[in-house]
């Protein structure tokens, strides 16, 4: 984590552009107004995370192998969902933010699923007026996310899911805080290690594998 002071917003941008690979920058006392230019100006750079509480800024550069765990974990999302003929809505890395609420936040994935027929053709969504996504994936091999669930819980999301490179832990929220549990809420029969295990099998065996082995634990599931 890098502590670092700047004058204007655009020492800002210019410091996020050339974060490296691995690195954390924190900046306090950050206005909603700087935040919001920080977003526009940082626009071409995708693989940033940006986080934004009541003033405190996070710029997250992740690892490289952050966006190989990040898409499979989609592929099986995706393919959970078609197998049990859910409806699904994946939003990837938005930027889910409220200004009355002086937050914001990009997690790794996001998913609409429950509430996913009320934002169906919807070019912008905005908290204000809409839904959260339900469902968000976190991948803490870069940083631990646990200092986002705040935000989370702030917007209203219902479920996030952690990885860590080596566990994969579900998280619902419950009277404002999260609270980790065994099964997801919204893919009933889907657990954590079932997650787990298949990006365990990507990294030997390669991604085709482990989607090839999810579908046979989803057929298990389902008789």
């Amino acid at each position: 984590m890098r502590p670092m002071s700047f004058q204007t917003a655009d020492e800002i941008v210019d410091a996020g552009e050339h974060l490296p690979d691995g690195a954390t920058l924190v900046i306090d006392q950050i206005s909603w107004d700087d935040y919001e230019y920080l977003l526009e100006g940082l626009a071409d750079r995708p693989h940033l995370r940006i986080s934004y509480d009541c003033g405190k800024l996070e710029i997250v550069s992740p690892l490289p192998e952050h966006g190989k765990y990040e898409r499979l974990i989609e592929d099986l999302v995706l393919m959970f969902c078609e197998a049990f003929h859910l409806k699904l809505e994946k939003c990837g890395n938005a930027t889910w933010k409220r200004r009355t609420l002086s937050k914001g936040v990009e997690p790794d994935s996001s998913f609409y699923l429950q509430n996913a027929g009320r934002i169906i053709g919807r070019r912008e969504i905005d908290l204000e007026y809409d839904p959260p996504p339900d469902l968000v994936v976190e991948i803490d091999v870069t940083n631990s996310s646990l200092n986002k669930f705040s935000i989370y819980a702030a917007l209203g999301v219902s479920e996030i899911w952690r990885y860590d490179g080596k566990v994969c832990r579900f998280h619902m929220l419950v009277k404002g805080g999260y609270q980790e549990i065994p099964v997801s809420r919204f893919l009933s029969g889907l657990t954590g290690p079932m997650i787990a295990d298949c990006i365990e099998l990507s990294k030997t065996r390669g991604q085709d594998e482990a989607r090839k082995a999810f579908r046979r634990r989803i057929k298990s599931l389902k008789k």
